[in-house]
């Protein structure tokens, strides 16, 4: 019959002399350290995009969606505090379509408002978007009172 190596202890396995011990601390090691390389081959790389094929990917995810940008609640809350320092002691109960329309309309404003910002931007032969292209494209549209609280 063949003799076959005997393969190394593992688990609760203490050697007798000296030499031994040094063998089995040095085999406990190395088999960590496979176990740690193999843990890091098994992790998955994460995927490099090109510089603003991220960007490009958000826009069009946006433009496909046509779900609200602002969320309710915060909304809720400015509408409620500029009627409270336009109109102070009115009690105001907000009905859900109300709400709903306000902020459908500002929504749109504020992309169609962007949308302006960056032709601006674009006829500047710039790709960044900067604050005197906001105070043109409102100066443009004829936004008299929202250009004089900005300058």
């Amino acid at each position: 019959m063949a003799r076959t190596k005997q393969a190394p202890y593992r688990n609760g396995y203490t050697p007798e002399n000296p030499v031994q011990k040094i063998f089995a601390s040095k085999i406990k090691a190395h088999n960590n350290k496979r176990r740690s390389d193999v843990e890091i081959k098994a992790k998955k790389k994460t995927k490099r995009y090109r510089p603003g094929f991220r960007a490009i990917k958000e826009i069009r995810a946006y433009q496909r969606s046509t779900k609200l940008l602002i969320n309710k609640l915060p909304f809720q809350r400015l509408v409620k505090d500029i009627t409270e320092t336009h109109f102070p002691g009115l009690r105001m109960q907000t009905a859900a379509l109300a709400l709903a329309a306000l902020q459908e309309a500002t929504e749109s404003y504020i992309v169609g408002l962007f949308e302006d910002v960056n032709i601006c931007a674009i006829h500047a032969k710039r790709v960044t978007v900067m604050p005197m292209d906001m105070k043109l494209a409102l100066r443009l549209r004829g936004d008299k009172y929202i250009y004089h609280e900005l300058c």
